[in-house]
C-alpha cells in the first residue's frame, strides 16, 4: 500500500493549553468549500501546496509557508499540486488569545488581526513547527504553556503589529521562589500557570522575569537541574533507567539525549566511566 497516495487527518488538543485545538493532516483531492471560522487559523504548508480564496483574491501556498486567516473571515481550499499538502495548524479559540493579550498588560478589548495572509518567514515557520510537534509528544505542561506564549507572541508582534510588552522587573522573590518549587518536584513539575499562581504573577509576566533572571526560561532551568540530579545519581552507581522513572524523563532515551546534550556522553557511558574512578 502506497502511503503517499493517501489522505490522513488527526485532530487533537493537548490538556495544558486549553482552547487551542491541533490539526495535522494530508490533503489530495479534498477540497473545502468557503466556510469561516470563529478563531484565528495559524497554518504551516510541510509538503506539496494549498491554492485557497480569501479576501477576494486567489493565493497559492507552497511549502515553508504560513497561512493566516483572520477569525469570521470566508476561504476555501484545495489542492495547489498533484501531490496535494501536507498541512499543520493552530486553531485558538478567542478567549485564549484574550488571555495572553491580558497576562502581558496589553489591551485585549479587541483582538489584533493579520494584514497578511501568506508569509514567507522561516525563522517563525521553524518555531512553529516545533511548537506544533512538542504538542504532539510527552513533554511538561511547564514546557508547552512556555513555548506557546513565546511563540505567539512572536507571531503577533512581527505580523499583527502587537506591541511588544515592556522589559519585565526584577522579582528576586518570585524567582526565589519558582526554584525552590521547581527543586522541590523535579519528578513531577508544576505546569507554568501553576508556578505563575504560586508566586503571585501572571503566567507570561513570571515567565520572561525568569528569563531575565537565569538566562533561560523554567522548563530550561528545569532540565538542567533535572540532568545534574541525574550526573549525581549515575555517579553512585544508579542504573540509567531508574535514573529516568526517578526525575520524571518520559524515559531512557529522553534522558540520554538530553544528558548528552550536556555532557557530550551517555549516560550509560558515564556511569561506568565514574565507577572506574573510585
Amino acid at each position: 500500500m502506497n502511503h503517499e497516495t493517501e489522505e490522513s487527518i488527526r485532530f487533537w488538543q493537548t490538556p495544558p493549553l486549553n482552547g487551542v485545538e491541533l490539526l495535522t493532516a494530508r490533503y489530495i483531492e479534498h477540497r473545502f468549500v468557503p466556510h469561516v471560522h470563529d478563531g484565528f487559523v495559524i497554518g504551516m504548508i510541510m509538503a506539496g501546496a494549498q491554492r485557497y480564496r480569501y479576501r477576494g483574491a486567489e493565493h497559492l501556498a507552497p511549502t515553508g509557508t504560513l497561512v493566516l486567516i483572520n477569525p469570521d473571515e470566508v476561504h476555501n481550499g484545495h489542492k495547489g499540486h498533484d501531490a496535494g499538502w501536507h498541512y499543520r495548524a493552530f486553531y485558538p479559540d478567542n478567549a485564549q488569545l484574550h488571555g495572553l493579550l491580558e497576562e502581558l498588560g496589553l489591551p485585549s478589548t479587541h483582538l489584533p488581526t493579520f494584514n497578511e495572509t501568506l508569509l514567507q518567514d522561516p525563522d517563525l515557520f521553524n518555531g512553529l513547527r516545533q511548537l506544533h510537534q512538542l504538542l504532539e509528544g510527552p513533554e511538561s505542561a511547564l514546557h508547552q504553556q512556555t513555548v506557546w506564549r513565546q511563540m505567539m507572541l512572536a507571531l503577533l508582534n512581527r505580523h499583527a503589529r502587537l506591541p511588544m510588552p515592556g522589559k519585565p522587573g526584577v522579582e528576586h522573590r518570585a524567582v526565589r521562589q519558582a526554584k525552590e518549587l521547581l527543586q522541590a518536584r523535579l519528578a513531577e513539575p508544576p505546569s507554568l500557570e501553576e508556578l505563575a499562581t504560586a508566586v503571585n504573577l501572571s503566567p507570561f509576566h513570571f515567565a520572561r522575569v525568569f528569563q531575565r533572571a537565569t538566562g533561560m526560561p523554567p522548563h530550561t532551568w528545569l532540565m538542567q537541574q533535572r540532568i545534574a540530579h541525574a550526573r549525581a545519581l549515575l555517579q553512585q552507581g544508579c542504573l540509567p533507567l531508574q535514573v529516568a522513572t526517578q526525575l520524571g524523563f518520559a524515559d531512557q532515551s529522553h534522558l540520554s539525549r538530553q544528558f548528552k546534550k550536556v555532557y557530550g556522553v551517555g549516560p550509560g557511558a558515564y556511569r561506568i566511566a565514574s565507577a572506574q574512578l573510585l
